[in-house]
């Protein structure tokens, strides 16, 4: 148990008491469903269970419960009724696997709500494995795969979040990074067999439950994302190498992915967006490092008196670091990503997005 974790609140809010009347029954995320689990089991015995879970969870779980507010008594029966069958769900699954789990759950709820358990419970043993690398910072990540033949390194880094992957590619030799980026895109499923080898190889007390069906991994939607991560030297490298042994894959993943120079292919409302968000400063470095076309883009949409100021900025701006330029070029489209998950603007990719006016 680690001191943070140790040192999570001592206590929780009481449960909320459901004013009289007839609301309707509540229906609850799966996170106010935690909460709600939290809430029932009062103040001391929450107390004891936040020492066993990790920070970022006791974060999470105790804004959840302070949003949650008034729960009736019919919706939390449900809520821990459905909790319980979770519990003994995993346990079966845990010491007998899928097969046991079944006999058990089938005998103790019947055979539809037994599949209903175990359906839930395998998709989510789909995301457990390597979950303990989820935990090591990038230094101790690379540490772990270093020496790992590339195949195995993309195996591994099909599981963990992409900024992680990106900081242990980078690490890696220019061949070998060809060779894993490679491999974790052309990665479309994996045996359970080979992963359950692999992770014992990894983690000696790692344990996990794996399911009969082949898990999906990798793939070039994924490495995309972790090119997405890299930095802007290692990205121009392993592009130009990976074009050379494979040029079709190469493109394909550079459909998928979002450049600084892709600006150029913004729809001029997307583009008057994500400038607001950007810090000018920024701005004038990446135009130092930019075509005309990109710095053409961005003055036909933000105004007269900021591109006259933007101009004036790169004149008396010089001596500029390579490291500067593509940095600042990263930060931008960090902004632009951040802008489009939150749907404020379209990125088109491959050519693929048709646009309605």
């Amino acid at each position: 148990m680690s001191e943070t974790a140790a040192a999570a609140p001592a206590h929780v809010p009481a449960a909320p008491v459901k004013p009289t009347g007839d609301a309707p029954h509540k229906e609850l995320t799966r996170q106010q469903k935690a909460a709600a689990v939290i809430i029932s089991l009062g103040t001391e015995k929450a107390s004891q269970l936040y020492q066993y879970m990790d920070p970022e969870d006791v974060e999470q779980i105790t804004l959840e419960v302070a949003k949650l507010g008034y729960v009736d008594a019919s919706t939390t029966e449900d809520v821990l009724n459905e909790y319980y069958q979770m519990c003994m769900t995993n346990k079966a699954v845990t010491e007998g696997g899928l097969e046991y789990a079944r006999a058990v759950l089938e005998r103790a709820f019947g055979s539809q709500t037994a599949s209903q358990l175990l359906d839930k419970v395998t998709k989510s043993l789909k995301n457990r494995e390597f979950a303990f690398l989820n935990k090591a910072d990038e230094k101790s990540l690379y540490a772990a795969l270093q020496h790992e033949r590339p195949q195995t390194i993309a195996l591994v880094l099909s599981y963990v979040d992409p900024e992680k992957a990106a900081a242990v590619i980078d690490e890696l030799d220019p061949d070998r990074q060809v060779k894993v980026v490679e491999g974790i895109a052309n990665m479309e499923s994996a045996s359970p067999a080979a992963v359950k080898i692999i992770e014992a190889e990894m983690e000696k007390r790692f344990s996990s439950i794996m399911t009969t069906n082949n898990v999906k991994v990798g793939g070039v939607d994924y490495v995309a994302g972790v090119m997405n991560n890299l930095d802007r030297a290692s990205e121009k490298s392993i592009f130009d190498r990976l074009s050379v042994h494979n040029a079709d894959l190469a493109d394909e993943i550079r459909k998928r992915m979002f450049v600084f120079e892709d600006i150029i292919t913004m729809d001029d409302r997307s583009v008057q967006r994500f400038v607001r968000d950007c810090d000018p400063k920024d701005i004038v470095l990446a135009l130092k490092g930019a075509n005309s076309e990109v710095a053409n883009k961005i003055f036909a949409n933000v105004s007269t008196r900021m591109a006259q100021s933007i101009r004036d900025d790169l004149e008396v701006t010089i001596n500029v670091r390579i490291r500067d330029v593509e940095a600042a070029q990263q930060r931008i489209v960090g902004v632009i990503r951040d802008l489009e998950e939150k749907n404020e603007l379209i990125i088109l990719k491959g050519g693929k997005d048709d646009i309605i006016a």
